[in-house]
């Protein structure tokens, strides 16, 4: 009783918390573009509300749907191939969300800039990652994998496979 109610509040904070990482992460590049011309107050305005969106929203969003999402594995023991699939578009979500603050560091130098054609290639790859975790998720595709990367990817395989570096030291 106790892990199904667990389980209902961790999926409402999942899911709110990717609401609030994809949106941001689909409205920064367009903030970036802003950028253009600004000069003084205005630009300073935009780089402290940037900022501010990327440190107080966008960055804890992400971590807050990571650590509800890791502890969802745990409880409901989801291991199968579109899981597999949906956590490496997870990993290129989270690429995209630090390159996302790294440009929000350079673009604000005095000689910074966001151009065109880096926005027309990162605004829709950003939502073509998004809308594939959720077709993953909503969906649950039967995806076939070969034995090797089903025993990659099963339970206790990482310390079967780690084994023989770690030794004795755990």
């Amino acid at each position: 009783m106790l892990n199904d109610w667990l389980s209902v509040v961790l999926k409402a904070i999942h899911i709110g918390a990717i609401a609030f990482w994809s949106a941001g992460l689909i409205a920064l590049p367009f903030m970036y573009r802003q950028r253009a011309g600004l000069e003084d107050r205005a630009l300073y305005r935009l780089h402290a509300f940037t900022r501010r969106l990327y440190v107080g929203v966008v960055s804890p969003a992400a971590f807050l749907a990571i650590g509800s999402g890791t502890v969802l594995i745990f409880l409901q023991g989801t291991y199968e191939a579109w899981f597999s699939a949906k956590l490496a578009l997870v990993a290129v979500l989270a690429g995209i969300h630090i390159f996302s603050g790294l440009m929000v560091l350079k673009l604000f130098e005095p000689d910074g800039r966001y151009p065109a054609w880096r926005f027309a290639m990162v605004v829709p790859g950003t939502l073509l990652v998004i809308s594939s975790i959720l077709m993953l998720v909503l969906g649950k595709p039967t995806l076939t994998m070969s034995s090797e990367m089903a025993a990659f990817f099963a339970p206790g395989a990482l310390s079967k496979m780690a084994g023989g570096l770690i030794g004795g030291w755990i």
